[in-house]
């Protein structure tokens, strides 16, 4: 509809868009505003409406009478000039059938709040329908021209041509034309045919078959096990081995960095745990371990006290009867501890040589006690004085860290540390076990006895859930990054781990050295394939 105007008629001056004396758009109240005026009202009489007979419904058991919402209008207007007068703001309704206006308010709030919780809902909602047909819309309208063109091209293949009329020609002969003789032309006399000589075929005698020529497959490149170099060649391939493992890890390392570079990363796979005595990382999320622990097992132990003293045993072969005399009084020790759930501070007593009859009773009178085991302990402690005092001397010194504090409470764990420990390898996580790098710990071997224990463990651990399995290794593959491990945690297994003797067993290890003489000097009787 075109307005007057349009048409070629004068406007009348006094009339605009809006209406009579109005000045276009911005005469008059939007539209929008009442219907919000008056929703506003009509929801505000119903809130107090029905407050108040909610509340006087739990009060006393009953609606109110005379409580109808013909007569909210007049009760809002009275309670806005006298919040607390319930009463005076309905007057035809007796007092005792209302409530206080706690209970009135409290209602009223919290029925404003439900509604404003629904109305956001309802308004999210109603914003993500519509943005979901607005996204559908504009991808039907983005597909639109392609089957516009699709349409068209089907069109024109099966439509009929609209010049289908068109006479056929006549291809008989036609009469000939006035002046103009018909000619006629001869047909062509065949060719002769000349038969073809018949070709004999001369047998050609067999050629020997050409030798294929073969080219060798190369060789598949075996994963490197060990490597050296110093620390700016180390930490890059410590760091890309633990990036591509695949399940569990275990990484050793004297370079906090290493931790903080990879920790992030491998959370997401799994829990990530961090055995620092030392302190050397900045976090206060350190996991606790015993040494003792799972030494009920005679040969646990025995394999735990070895671990313990090969940073401090000593290479000479007169001192070999020593070194198997510390290892005897270290597992009675350990397994004493064990079966009568003692602390780590009992083995560092009796390791300094104090207090040691404790460790032979409990081995004696123990019903988990392992057979003999007090015989054994009773017969180093008596027999050959002077192996006794240098076995003890080994024993001290392996465990001489555990007079700091902060070592001594590492090695004290809390409830959930030893299930932890036990179950990242099934959870696909990843064991951090940080430590000073000691050049000779044969004289100060800090806290490296215990890093190495702890390694050891998680490998033999590895060892027997893999011979336990049903394929006969671990899938995903455990994987040992073993970053300056001659100086943080030599344990007594890496010739036989890098000796690919492991390798079915689901046990992927890299060691990283720095040089052939730190290997040579840690494990003299096993030579390290480079």
């Amino acid at each position: 509809m075109r307005y007057e105007h349009e048409r070629g008629y004068p406007r009348d001056p006094g009339r605009g868009p809006g209406g009579p004396g109005g000045s276009g758009g911005s005469g008059g109240i939007p539209d929008g505003l009442l219907v919000g005026v008056l929703a506003f009202v009509l929801g505000l009489s119903v809130l107090v409406w029905t407050a108040t007979g909610l509340a006087g419904l739990f009060a006393h058991g009953a609606w109110p009478s005379g409580v109808t919402f013909g007569r909210t209008p007049q009760a809002i207007r009275h309670l806005v000039s006298a919040p607390h007068d319930v009463a005076g703001a309905w007057p035809s309704t007796p007092a005792a059938e209302l409530s206080g206006y706690g209970l009135f308010w409290g209602l009223v709030i919290g029925q404003a709040m439900v509604l404003v919780v629904l109305t956001v809902f309802v308004m999210g909602t109603w914003a993500r329908w519509r943005a979901v047909r607005a996204s559908s819309t504009a991808s039907a309208s983005s597909a639109s021209p392609s089957r516009d063109g699709d349409t068209e091209k089907r069109d024109w293949s099966t439509s009929p041509p609209r010049d289908r009329e068109v006479e056929e020609r006549d291809w008989s002969p036609s009469p000939p034309r006035d002046g103009v003789a018909e000619q006629r032309v001869a047909p062509e006399a065949p060719l002769p045919v000349v038969p073809e000589a018949p070709v004999e075929r001369v047998p050609e005698a067999p050629s020997a078959p050409v030798p294929e020529e073969r080219h060798p497959l190369p060789a598949q490149r075996q994963p490197q096990r060990l490597v050296l170099g110093d620390p700016r060649t180390r930490k890059p391939l410590a760091v890309q081995a633990i990036q591509d493992a695949e399940g569990p890890a275990l990484i050793v390392t004297s370079d906090p960095t290493v931790w903080e570079d990879t920790k992030d990363a491998r959370s997401k796979l799994g829990p990530v745990l961090l055995y620092d005595p030392g302190h050397l990382c900045d976090t206060p999320a350190r996991m606790h371990w015993n040494p003792a622990a799972g030494c009920e097992d005679k040969e646990t132990a025995r394999q735990r006290a070895e671990a313990l003293l090969a940073p401090v045993r000593p290479t000479a072969k007169l001192d070999a009867a020593t070194a198997a005399t510390a290892e005897t009084l270290l597992r009675s020790y350990l397994h004493a501890a064990a079966v009568d759930n003692r602390g780590v501070k009992h083995v560092h007593r009796w390791a300094q040589g104090s207090q040691v009859q404790e460790a032979v009773r409990t081995l004696r009178t123990h019903p988990k006690a392992a057979a003999g085991s007090a015989g054994e302990l009773e017969a180093e402690l008596t027999a050959h004085p002077e192996r006794r005092d240098m076995a003890q001397e080994l024993t001290a010194r392996a465990l001489s860290s555990l007079f700091s504090i902060h070592i001594r409470e590492a090695c004290t764990p809390n409830r959930t540390d030893a299930l932890t420990l036990d179950s990242f390898v099934d959870e696909g996580g990843t064991l951090y076990v940080v430590g000073e790098a000691i050049e000779d710990p044969r004289t100060q071997p800090g806290a490296m006895p215990l890093l190495t224990a702890l390694v050891s463990s998680v490998v033999e651990r590895g060892r027997r859930m893999a011979e336990r399995s049903s394929a006969g290794r671990l899938d995903p593959p455990l994987t040992l990054v073993l970053d300056d491990v001659a100086a943080v945690a030599p344990l007594p297994q890496l010739p036989e781990l890098l000796d690919a003797g492991t390798e079915h067993l689901g046990l992927v290890t890299l060691a990283l050295l720095r040089s052939r003489e730190q290997g040579r000097s840690r494990w003299p009787g096993a030579e390290l394939p480079v």
